[in-house]
């Protein structure tokens, strides 16, 4: 390998990044899955000629990153497949932007609003009855909290969770994960503070849900990927009020 040679020639940071990258393809080389054991720090350190005070720094970097898990008592391991990192990443800079015009939010709004309207479509063809009732039970629970002026955050996730579970694609949950973390942190910032109602109005919100069920049970994929636009239309509006209040 040429890491060592490499190594020396870059300064620390560079140093630090080159290793990282280093510690990842040597997991990929060797096949590692989530859950296999990395090679003991000796064994590291000799073969990619650095110190071990050095390795701990980028093996730190790749905990930190959810690509390593450190087990004490038993030793590193290929992390499990997560994106808390990039969870954490985004709802920061979600919630920093809101400082800073929202900009950064705006964009993370837009991201998952062309996920879901790009493959609601697919989630329409594969769709099962008893599916269809789930999402139009969490429909009719949305409206009825927003009758007696009840947040329903957790409803509304479990609908677009249960939406688009059907694809059985795991990176798309876990993104669409990761975006509802960040949204209901963006969520909990811009609330009114009037006895815990969002902005974004309940009766509203409740009512477009209703309206993409009827659509999804109809199979009209065009008006269901309206509506789903639609639906974020409106939170990105609510970030740009919020964004020029003083």
């Amino acid at each position: 390998m040429t890491a060592p040679a490499r190594h020396v020639r870059l300064g620390a940071q560079e140093r630090l990044r080159a290793l990282t990258s280093d510690i990842m393809d040597l997991i990929i080389d060797r096949g590692l899955r989530a859950g296999d054991a990395l090679p003991t720090e000796n064994i590291l350190t000799a073969e990619l000629g650095v110190g071990r005070n050095t390795l701990r720094e980028a093996i730190k970097v790749l905990q930190a990153l959810g690509v390593v898990e450190i087990r004490h008592g038993f030793g590193m391991f290929v992390a499990s497949n997560n994106l808390v990192a990039l969870a954490d990443s985004l709802t920061f800079r979600g919630r920093m932007s809101l400082r800073h015009k929202g900009h950064e939010a705006h964009e993370l709004v837009e991201v998952r609003q062309a996920l879901e309207a790009g493959l609601i479509g697919s989630a329409i063809d594969v769709l099962d009855e008893d599916q269809l009732r789930e999402l139009e039970a969490l429909a009719a629970t949305m409206e009825e909290r927003a009758a007696r002026g009840v947040s329903f955050v957790e409803v509304d996730q479990e609908f677009h969770r249960l939406l688009f579970s059907c694809l059985e694609n795991e990176l798309l949950t876990n993104l669409l994960g990761v975006f509802w973390q960040v949204y209901r942190t963006i969520h909990e910032a811009i609330d009114t503070g009037d006895g815990g109602n969002p902005i974004v109005g309940l009766a509203e919100t409740a009512k477009i849900h209703r309206d993409i069920v009827l659509a999804v049970r109809a199979k009209d994929k065009a008006l269901a990927a309206e509506l789903m636009h639609r639906h974020f239309d409106g939170i990105r509006d609510q970030l740009t009020e919020f964004a020029l209040e003083p």
